[in-house]
């Protein structure tokens, strides 16, 4: 009885230690989670009030008389439905053509083969540790000479490509089986129609994965689209909130545009991360 006592005993300790221990990592993780969330729910309920009435204490979360008065003031004092659109048409433009682009030339170099293949590969990698701030100066000069300046092709051709989506497309189509492109190659497809009817169909998660972060990147960019930009109807979405002057209730105001900026990338990462975790992981299988 004596020994039976005592392993029920150390069996009960285990399972209550165990039990904190499960009580103090949901406790730190909500911690995380509010700190991470709570500004971004402020946010929002500061959009939702007359302007200033969020700066009280304690902080209310749901607005005791919600209106949409910042929001109106918003689109009648300044031009953000096309700061909307051409953030839009720069988002969707440059994903479409990384996607493209990136796609190819991860599959030249994960099935092509042609001499310095590998070499040419790796310099490519090299140029990642290289800051984009270096290039700014280079690159609007060569956009002033081109009379770019001010225009949709500034904004999208400098990024129509990606040495990074070519990486992360490449390390994928390196898990793809070669015996799918044997049999391809067999029943008499030629190189592109391995890479469009066999290669594309299987490289969804990685497709998905770098459509995301390409739209997101180019959403949230803001020094380049800056500099490149100084007419109000080329700026996108996050330079023409930085640069607007507000006539009245500047602070609500600036709070419903900062919630307009936010909540289409939360979104599309919300619907899209099952995705960009499947491809990133996915992609570092093979080398």
């Amino acid at each position: 009885m004596t020994t039976a006592t005592s392993v029920k005993q150390h069996d009960s300790g285990i399972r209550l230690r165990a039990g904190l221990r499960t009580v103090l990592v949901y406790l730190l993780l909500l911690v995380i989670a509010g700190a991470t969330v709570g500004p971004f729910l402020v946010m929002v309920s500061a959009s939702l009030r007359p302007n200033f009435s969020y700066m009280t204490f304690p902080i209310s979360l749901i607005p005791p008389d919600p209106g949409v008065d910042n929001y109106i003031r918003l689109f009648n004092q300044t031009a953000i439905g096309r700061w909307i659109f051409n953030s839009v048409f720069v988002a969707t433009s440059v994903t479409l053509l990384q996607v493209t682009t990136c796609s190819l030339a991860g599959y030249a170099f994960s099935r092509g083969e042609f001499p310095g293949r590998d070499l040419i590969f790796w310099v490519f990698m090299g140029t990642l540790m290289v800051p984009s701030t270096v290039t700014i100066v280079p690159l609007f000069l060569i956009l002033s000479r081109l009379g770019w300046v001010d225009t949709y092709a500034a904004l999208i051709v400098p990024a129509a490509t990606s040495i990074f989506g070519t990486f992360l497309l490449r390390q994928f189509f390196l898990t793809i089986p070669r015996d799918y492109d044997q049999a391809a190659l067999i029943d008499g497809a030629n190189l592109l129609q391995i890479y469009r009817m066999v290669v594309l169909p299987l490289a969804k998660p990685a497709l998905a994965t770098l459509a995301t972060l390409t739209f997101l990147g180019e959403w949230n960019a803001f020094l380049y689209p800056l500099i490149v930009t100084t007419k109000s109807t080329m700026r996108i979405l996050t330079v023409g909130l930085a640069t607007m002057v507000v006539q009245e209730g500047g602070a609500g105001v600036q709070m419903a545009g900062a919630t307009l900026t936010f909540m289409p990338t939360f979104l599309i990462f919300l619907f899209m991360q099952r995705y960009v975790v499947q491809g990133i992981t996915l992609s570092g299988v093979k080398g």
